[in-house]
C-alpha cells in the first residue's frame, strides 16, 4: 500500500490544501492528513476544530484519514508506515523552504517527499491570509472548503 502523509497545521484548511489532498488520493492508496501539534504556536482554531473541518471536507473520501501527531514528521511516518510525505508548492519561496526539509528528512530516513504544484486558481491562498481575512470580517468562505465555519 502506498501511504502518504500530508502534514501541516491547517489553521484552517484552505482550498489549496483541499486541492492537494484530492489530487494526492489519485496518486496514493491512502492520504493521511496529519495535524501537527506545536505547543509553542498560537492557533486561531482549536485542534478539535481543525480536525473537524478536514474530516467534514473529506467525509465521502474513504482514502483520506485525519490524525494528529507530535514530534518529528518522519518519526510519525515510520509509526504509521507512510512511505511518502506529500507537500504542496505555491511559489519559489515554498520550494526553497520545503526543499531543505525534504533533504533533511531523506538524510534522517528513507521517506520520500512528493511535491505537487498548487492549482493556479488557489496558488495565492495561505492559512495566514485566511486568518487575516477572518480577523477583519472579510468573506473567507471563498478561500476555504464549506466545512470551515467561523463562530
Amino acid at each position: 500500500m502506498k501511504r502518504a502523509l500530508f502534514p501541516g497545521s491547517f489553521d484552517p484548511i484552505t482550498l489549496g490544501h483541499f486541492d492537494i489532498i484530492k489530487r494526492g488520493v489519485k496518486l496514493f492508496d491512502e492520504v493521511i492528513v496529519a495535524i501537527g501539534i506545536n505547543a509553542d504556536k498560537n492557533y486561531m482554531f482549536s485542534l478539535e476544530e481543525r480536525k473537524h473541518f478536514i474530516e467534514e471536507a473529506f467525509k465521502s473520501h474513504k482514502k483520506v484519514k485525519v490524525v494528529t501527531y507530535k514530534g518529528l514528521t518522519i518519526d510519525f511516518c515510520k509509526e504509521i508506515d507512510a512511505q511518502f510525505i506529500l507537500r504542496g508548492l505555491r511559489n519559489p519561496a515554498d520550494f526553497e523552504f520545503e526543499k531543505a526539509i525534504a533533504h533533511t528528512n531523506r538524510k534522517l530516513s528513507k521517506i520520500e517527499t512528493v511535491f505537487l504544484l498548487t492549482a493556479a486558481k488557489t496558488s495565492y491562498i495561505s492559512s495566514s491570509i485566511v486568518r487575516d481575512v477572518i480577523r477583519n470580517n472579510g468573506d473567507y468562505t471563498v478561500l476555504v472548503p464549506d466545512s470551515v465555519h467561523v463562530k
